[in-house]
């Protein structure tokens, strides 16, 4: 498996790609909001291919949950698309995940973020869980993947000497409703020609657009009995 594994943690970063076009300068995005965030926050995207709700986990991967909800928040997400569907050969299928965001767009991106591995926050790449896409450690900003599977492979494996694979990703929601919306954008064609390097044969031949990223209002809890 030590193979496929590298494969994994390569191709988990995110791609150099066309940009969307620029929005006019009238339509510049606003500052994001400083406010204090809730322990769990759950956005819901809206896509052409229907909707996905997820649950970001502010209390254990603050950085990572906080910049999810502020791309949301300023609706720098509306317009963006799902590209990739990483289809792994191996284990039980479907096993892969799929990608989206910003794909490095200056005028959508905010700063990147400190890096939080798994082994600090005890959230795992597990099905459903969303994880920050990037290059190295610290340079994430406005893409993001969606498990498909399990892939414990993008945790933190704080014993390994590959700087990488000790580093993992950072997991930090989970998709509450839309599993399969998520497993149909996995499940679409994918581009012959689209990709370069190891990101050939993973790109999607028609990406998905999330019309709308939206968080949604708090759970009210139940009266005690």
């Amino acid at each position: 498996m030590l193979a496929p594994l590298a494969v994994m943690l390569v191709a988990a970063a995110p791609v150099k790609k066309r940009v969307a076009p620029a929005r006019p300068a009238a339509a510049a995005y606003p500052a994001p909001s400083k406010a204090p965030l809730p322990e769990k926050v759950r956005v819901a995207l809206e896509t052409e291919a229907g909707r996905i709700v997820v649950e970001l986990d502010v209390k254990r991967a603050p950085a990572s949950a906080t910049n999810f909800v502020r791309y949301a928040e300023t609706r720098r997400f509306d317009g963006t698309v799902f590209y990739r569907a990483m289809h792994l050969k191996w284990g039980e299928q479907p096993n892969g995940l799929i990608q989206a965001g910003t794909r490095g767009d200056p005028k959508r991106n905010l700063p990147p973020i400190a890096h939080e591995p798994t082994d600090q926050t005890g959230i795992l790449h597990k099905a459903g869980t969303l994880s920050m896409a990037r290059y190295a450690p610290g340079t994430a900003t406005g893409d993001f993947s969606i498990m498909v599977s399990d892939q414990p492979g993008l945790d933190a494996q704080p014993e390994s000497t590959d700087p990488e694979a000790k580093a993992g990703y950072a997991a930090f929601g989970q998709v509450i409703e839309g599993m399969d919306v998520v497993k149909a954008i996995f499940a679409a064609p994918i581009s012959e020609t689209e990709g370069e390097g190891i990101m050939r044969g993973q790109i999607l031949a028609k990406s998905v657009k999330i019309i709308t990223a939206r968080r949604l209002p708090e759970p009210v809890a139940a009266p005690a009995p």
